[in-house]
C-alpha cells in the first residue's frame, strides 16, 4: 500500500531498525516484497516536518491489536500442549504409582468378621468384643525414626580387636535390662516398613494397618484425614479416652478422635528440644492422672537429630540416652492392666534422612512390655522380624477391639498365648482364635475390595480364598473336639498365617500394577506435541541448541547437589531466612524445598526464550548491498548497489514480526518435546522394571523427581515466552510512539 509523500523524499533513502526503504516513483513510497505493512510507519519521515504526510489510521491502530491477538495464540496453544503432557503424566502416574481404592467400611462388635461363633474364652467376659480384650489400657510410645539398631547392646569385642565404638548403640539400655531381667513380661522385634518411609503414610499404617499409597509422600507437607478404618476410630466407637501429646501431624490424620491433646509443630527439624520437652512436660502428670485409656507420645527429637546431625553424632547419644530415661519412668508407673508399645516408625540412613526403601530407612525398632507376664518363653537370642502393619490387628484385639475393616497386617501371635496355663494345647488353641479371627477380617476385606475395584489377580486371589475356607474348616472341626489335637492346631496356624501372608503380598503386586494403556496415552500426547515443530521459518533454533539447552538444566540439578531420591531432598532449605521456624505453616517450607529442588529447572525454562536471540547477539557488523536512484526523473528507476551497515542483534526481527512468534512457538515446542522425551525414557523404564526389587527405590522416586521436574520447566518455559513477547510489545509501543513524535 502507497503513502504519499512531498517530491523532495525521492532524495532520501531511509535506514531504519526494520529495514530499508526505497522509491520507485514520484510521491510514493513501495515496500520491497516480504515486508509487511507496518515497516511503512517505522520508516516513514524522518525527514522533512515541513510537509504533511498523509498517513492511514486504520492501519496503525490494526497492527498492535494483531500483532497482540498472534501472541495470545501462541500462548494458548502452548499452553493445550502443557495441558496434554500434564494429562498423560497423571494417567501414567495414576497406572503404575502404588495406589489402591480406600473404603470406608468400618467393622464394629455388633457384625463379626465371618461366620461360626466368637472364639474361645470371649464370651461373656467384660470388654469383649471379637476376643476378650488382655489389656484396659495402652501407652503408645512413637520415638520417630528408632532405627532398630537404635535399641541394640554395645556389642562385645574379643581380645586384641579395636572396640566397635558407635555413639548410639546401647543409650537404650533399660531395653537390654527389662529383657534380662523380666523375660516373659516383654519382646523386642525388628519392625519392617513398607515404602515411603515418611512420617505421615507411617502414621496411616500403624493406625490402619493397609499400605499407604507411594504417591501420598507428596503430601507428607500437608496431611489430610484418614477416612479409612481405623485404630482411632475404633477407640472412640468404644467410648474409650485418647490422650496425646507431640507431633502435629496427628491434628490432620485425626481431627476430633483425642479426648485431650497436646500439639507441636513438627517441621522444624533443626528444633531437637521443643517437642520433646513438651511432651514430658505433661507425659507424667497424664499418666498420674488416670483420665485415660490410650495415652500416645511422639517424641521428634531422635528424627531431627538425624536429620541435623546423622545418626554417628554425639547428639544422637543424647537424645537417645533422654528417651531411655522416658522409658525407665513409663515402666515405673505401669499398672498390670496397661501395656507399654515402643516403635519407630522407620529408620535413617547414614546421614540420617529416610523417606526411601533401604533397609537401614525401612528397620524400625518395637519393644512391648507389660508388668504381668506375657509370653510363655524367654525372648530368642535374635529378635524376630515382623511387618510393622502386624501391629495393627494384634493391638485391637489385645484391647477387645474390632480390627479395622482394611486392615491386612497378621497378628503377632505370640502375645496371645495361654501364659497361665502350661498346657500347650490351650496357648496353641488362643493363638489359631486370633488368627482365625483375622483371617476372617481381612477375607472380608478381599472380597469387599475385589467387588469394587477388580485390580486384585483373580488367579491368586481365588487361590488364597481357597486356603482360607480349608483353615477354617479345619479350625471349626477342631473347636467341636479340641483335646489331643496339638499337631493339627499347628497345621491350622500354619495356613492360616500362609493365607494372610499371601494376602498382603497379593495386594503389594496389584497396587502396584503398571496399566500399558496409559503408558500409551503419554506417547501419543509425546507425538502429538512434537507435529507442528517440523515447521521450516527463518529464525529456527537447530536441536542440538534446544537438546544441550535441556541437558544443561538436568547437569545442573545434578551439580547442585540434588539426586532424584527422597533422602537426598534438601531440607535444611526450608530454613534459609527462617532459622526459628515456620511456626504453623507448612505451605511456605514446602515452597522452598521445591524452590531449592528445581531451582534449576525452572532457570533454564524462563532463559530458553534466549536460544532464540544469542545468535543476534553474537553476530558482528557487515556489509550489505542496498539500492539508490540516481536519475531526476521520477518516470525511471535505475538503482546501482552500494554498501551500507546492515542493521545489527535482534532488531532484525522486526522485519518479519509473525515469524518471530512462529520462532517462540517452535522454540517452545522443542524444548516441551526435549523434556517429554526424559519423561518417555523414564517411564519406559519403570515400566518395563515394575517388578524389579529396586522400583520403589529408584524407578519410582526418578519418575516422581521427572514429573515434577518437568511440570516446573513448563510453567517456566511459559512465563519467559510471555515475558519475551511482553518486552518485545513493549519496544514496539515505544518505536511507533518515536515515529509520531518525530513527525509531530
Amino acid at each position: 500500500m502507497p503513502i504519499v509523500c512531498e517530491p523532495h523524499f525521492q532524495k532520501h533513502w531511509y535506514n531504519w531498525w526494520r529495514g530499508t526503504l526505497y522509491w520507485v516513483g514520484y510521491g510514493a513510497v513501495y515496500l520491497p516484497e516480504g515486508f509487511q505493512e507496518e515497516v511503512i510507519l517505522a520508516g516513514l519521515c524522518i525527514e522533512g516536518p515541513e510537509y504533511p504526510l498523509v498517513l492511514y489510521p486504520t492501519v496503525m491502530n490494526s497492527l498492535p491489536a494483531t500483532s497482540r491477538m498472534q501472541k495470545i495464540s501462541v500462548l494458548l496453544f502452548l499452553a493445550w500442549v502443557c495441558f496434554l503432557f500434564y494429562a498423560g503424566i497423571a494417567l501414567f502416574t495414576s497406572g503404575f504409582l502404588l495406589t489402591r481404592l480406600e473404603l470406608t467400611n468400618h467393622s464394629s462388635c455388633q457384625e463379626p468378621p465371618g461366620p461360626g461363633s466368637l472364639p474361645w474364652g470371649s464370651q461373656g467376659k467384660p470388654g469383649a468384643c471379637w476376643m476378650a480384650s488382655r489389656f484396659s489400657r495402652l501407652v503408645l510410645v512413637l520415638i520417630d525414626a528408632l532405627r532398630f539398631d537404635f535399641a541394640q547392646p554395645q556389642p562385645s569385642h574379643s581380645p586384641g580387636e579395636p572396640p566397635v565404638s558407635l555413639p548410639f548403640l546401647g543409650k537404650l539400655d533399660s531395653l537390654q535390662r527389662i529383657l534380662e531381667i523380666q523375660p516373659h513380661h516383654a519382646r523386642l522385634y525388628q519392625s519392617k516398613a513398607d515404602p515411603p518411609t515418611t512420617t505421615m503414610q507411617r502414621l496411616k499404617a500403624l493406625t490402619t494397618g493397609s499400605l499407604p499409597t507411594f504417591i501420598d509422600a507428596g503430601s507428607n507437607f500437608a496431611s489430610y484425614a484418614i477416612v479409612e478404618d481405623n485404630l482411632m476410630k475404633q477407640l472412640a466407637s468404644a467410648g474409650r479416652r485418647v490422650v496425646f501429646m507431640g507431633d502435629d501431624t496427628w491434628k490432620d490424620l485425626f481431627p476430633g478422635a483425642f479426648s485431650q491433646a497436646f500439639f507441636f509443630p513438627s517441621f522444624n527439624v533443626r528444633d531437637l528440644h521443643t517437642v520433646d520437652n513438651g511432651i514430658l512436660e505433661h507425659l507424667y502428670p497424664t499418666m498420674d492422672s488416670g483420665e485415660w485409656d490410650m495415652l500416645i507420645a511422639h517424641f521428634l527429637g531422635v528424627d531431627h537429630c538425624g536429620h541435623k546431625y546423622g545418626p554417628h553424632h554425639p547428639e544422637m547419644a543424647k537424645k537417645l540416652s533422654q528417651m531411655d530415661q522416658v522409658i525407665q519412668g513409663l515402666v515405673e508407673r505401669l499398672e498390670n492392666d496397661t501395656l507399654l508399645v515402643v516403635i519407630g516408625d522407620h529408620g535413617m540412613t547414614m546421614t540420617g534422612d529416610h523417606g526411601g526403601d533401604s533397609e537401614l530407612e525401612i528397620s524400625a525398632a518395637l519393644f512391648l512390655y507389660s508388668p504381668k507376664a506375657l509370653f510363655p518363653g524367654a525372648p530368642p537370642e535374635e529378635p524376630e522380624v515382623v511387618p510393622q502393619i502386624s501391629l495393627v490387628p494384634t493391638l485391637a484385639l489385645l484391647l477387645g477391639l474390632p480390627i479395622p475393616f482394611g486392615n491386612i497386617g497378621e497378628v503377632m501371635a505370640e502375645l496371645f498365648s495361654e501364659v497361665e496355663d502350661s498346657q500347650p494345647h490351650s496357648s496353641a488353641l488362643a493363638q489359631a482364635s486370633a488368627l482365625h479371627l483375622n483371617a476372617q477380617q481381612v477375607s472380608r476385606f478381599l472380597h469387599t475390595y475385589s467387588a469394587a475395584a477388580q485390580d486384585l489377580q483373580v488367579k491368586e486371589l481365588h487361590r488364597l480364598q481357597t486356603l482360607f475356607s480349608k483353615a477354617s474348616a479345619d479350625y471349626q472341626r477342631l473347636l467341636q473336639r479340641p483335646q489331643g489335637a496339638e499337631a493339627a492346631l499347628q497345621t491350622v496356624i500354619t495356613e492360616l498365617q500362609q493365607f494372610l501372608r499371601g494376602v498382603r503380598a497379593i495386594c503389594i503386586q496389584s497396587w502396584a500394577r503398571f496399566s500399558l494403556g496409559r503408558m500409551s496415552f503419554l506417547l501419543l500426547h509425546l507425538l502429538a506435541a512434537g507435529i507442528p515443530i517440523t515447521t521450516p521459518g527463518p529464525f529456527t533454533v537447530p536441536w542440538q541448541a534446544v537438546s544441550a539447552w535441556a541437558l544443561m538444566a538436568t547437569q545442573t540439578f545434578y551439580s547442585m547437589g540434588h539426586q532424584p531420591v527422597f533422602p537426598a531432598i534438601h531440607w535444611h532449605a526450608a530454613f534459609v531466612g527462617f532459622p526459628e521456624g515456620h511456626g504453623s505453616s507448612t505451605w511456605l517450607p514446602a515452597l522452598l524445598v521445591g524452590a531449592n529442588t528445581f531451582a534449576s529447572h525452572l532457570l533454564f525454562a524462563v532463559g530458553c526464550p534466549l536460544l532464540l536471540l544469542w545468535p543476534f547477539l553474537c553476530e558482528s557488523q557487515g556489509p550489505r548491498k542496498r539500492w539508490q536512484p540516481l536519475g531526476k526523473n521520477e518516470a525511471e528507476a535505475r538503482v546501482r548497489p552500494e554498501e551500507e551497515e546492515e542493521p545489527l542483534m535482534e532488531m532484525r526481527l522486526r522485519d518479519a514480526p509473525h515469524h518471530f512468534n512462529a520462532a517462540l512457538l517452535q522454540l517452545g515446542l522443542k524444548y516441551l518435546f526435549v523434556l517429554g522425551i526424559q519423561i518417555l525414557a523414564c517411564a519406559l523404564a519403570a515400566s518395563i522394571l515394575r517388578r524389579h526389587l529396586m522400583v520403589w527405590k529408584v524407578f519410582a522416586p526418578k519418575f516422581i523427581f521427572e514429573a515434577m521436574g518437568f511440570i516446573v520447566s513448563s510453567v517456566g518455559l511459559f512465563l519467559g515466552i510471555a515475558l519475551v513477547m511482553r518486552v518485545d510489545g513493549a519496544v514496539s509501543s515505544w518505536f511507533r510512539q518515536l515515529v509520531l513524535a518525530q513527525q509531530r
